[in-house]
């Protein structure tokens, strides 16, 4: 695969372009990564807000009414429901893992069968996180299982 990379004047608009003969799993993985390391959510913590880079989540939790986003070492408040994260970070290594739960795919470091159909994964910041068994079939589509 060839890599070209052209510097514009500011004036110009930036973007990517993508030429294959196949529009295969490794292109949507490469669109997915793209559009992954520009999104950004808006965190909360001590009344600070803070823009956070996707890629930099491990994952959201619903607890108590609130939710939450998990960094390495950080947690924030974010203002969105559950249900308008998934939307808002599908297709974008993102997936539903459990009622309460979306999870980061690319900060999960290993993962194996638990009780009950569930799946644990283990993710880069030494967090165990639960894959309820309904969505583990999503989670093995993801991973080519």
């Amino acid at each position: 695969m060839k890599i070209s990379i052209e510097e514009i004047s500011k004036e110009l608009v930036e973007e990517i372009l993508i030429r294959c003969h196949e529009v295969d799993e490794e292109i949507h993985e490469i669109v997915s990564k793209l559009k992954t390391e520009t999104h950004t959510i808006l965190g909360y913590q001590n009344d600070i807000v803070h823009r956070i880079n996707l890629r930099d989540i491990y994952y959201f939790e619903a607890v108590d009414g609130k939710v939450f986003l998990y960094c390495k070492d950080n947690v924030f408040e974010v203002k969105h429901k559950l249900y308008e994260l998934e939307e808002l970070c599908k297709d974008k290594n993102f997936f539903r893992a459990s009622k309460s739960t979306i999870l980061n795919i690319a900060k999960i470091s290993s993962v194996h069968p638990s009780f009950s159909s569930r799946f644990e994964a283990m993710l880069d910041n030494g967090e165990r996180a639960v894959i309820s068994r309904q969505y583990v079939p999503i989670l093995k589509k993801m991973l080519g299982l």
